[in-house]
């Protein structure tokens, strides 16, 4: 299947999915799931025309973008350099790694109270909820990549008189790259999950305060379109870290999308051999001159 034909096939999933919307909130279909208590797409895509137009709508998006990139920005620098320093360094990993692992588990949105005692403004405790959530996803996925590292690597390195920060800059952070983009992948998704949950309790602005303040006053498509603009961002930010992880590792090696190439059979209508049996066949089959030598060899 090409490209453009996979494009037409998301497209059309994602129309089917909008129709079958439509349909159900349209007829007031109950059927144990209450869809008549949802607003029809129509609704939906009016308020949204509506959001647009006015200035509120772009002064929330604005605000919701630079706390999220904000926090995301600081917690991919802290959870590389806390994941490589834990993974290379026994010591760091005795003096912060129970920490960090007690820590781990508490749910960021959980930090909202110390957020409020900690910081003077409500903006910096948002800030640090997001950073804090995508934090440990970037540092478990760091520390993992790097201690997935083949020591050979580094023995060649130093064996030709590299020392400490060449292995790190030449062998441990192109290494772990990989790693490191699949936590920062998951991470913007944890991010903005807090960031919204967090905009919600303690903001003043922002995508995730707007959608609040709607369901307050039953305003149900503008809840919807709040969601829709969630999705959305968290849709193009998601995308946006990916593509930069394939540019900055196109240098890796990638395995093929389609099935694997059959060996072809020796003769017509004849069944190909196992890989196993051409091997075999393959080690018996032996040169005279290869088998004069082995006996001088041995002689």
């Amino acid at each position: 299947m090409n490209r453009f034909a996979r494009y037409a096939l998301r497209i059309a999933s994602l129309a089917v999915a909008l129709g079958l919307w439509q349909l159900l909130t349209s007829q007031d279909i109950d059927l144990w799931l209450r869809f008549s208590q949802f607003p029809t797409v129509t609704d939906v895509a009016h308020t949204f025309a509506d959001r647009l137009a006015g200035p509120d709508y772009w002064t929330d998006l604005t605000d919701s973008l630079t706390r999220i990139l904000t926090g995301f920005l600081l917690a991919a620098v802290l959870g590389v350099a806390t994941g490589v320093l834990v993974a290379r360094s026994r010591l760091a990993e005795d003096l912060l790694g129970p920490v960090l692992e007690v820590v781990r588990p508490i749910p960021a949105i959980a930090l909202v109270p110390v957020a409020i005692l900690l910081f003077p403004s409500n903006e910096q405790g948002i800030v640090f909820i997001t950073c804090t959530a995508a934090f440990f996803p970037v540092l478990v996925s760091t520390r993992h990549a790097v201690r997935a590292l083949t020591p050979v690597w580094e023995e060649a390195v130093r064996t030709m008189g590299g020392g400490r920060w060449r292995v790190l800059g030449s062998v441990v952070l192109p290494g772990a790259l990989p790693g490191v983009f699949g936590g920062l992948s998951v991470g913007i998704g944890v991010s903005w999950i807090c960031v919204i949950s967090a905009e919600m309790i303690s903001g003043q602005y922002g995508v995730g305060y707007r959608t609040w303040q709607d369901y307050t006053v039953v305003d149900y498509p503008g809840v919807f379109v709040g969601m829709v603009t969630i999705g959305v961002l968290g849709w193009l930010t998601s995308t946006a870290v990916e593509l930069l992880g394939r540019r900055l590792t196109r240098w890796l090696p990638r395995t093929a999308q389609g099935p694997a190439a059959r060996p072809k059979a020796a003769r017509s209508g004849a069944a190909p051999l196992p890989a196993a049996t051409v091997g075999l066949k393959d080690s018996f089959r032996t040169r005279p001159e290869e088998a004069r030598d082995e006996h001088l060899v041995r002689d």
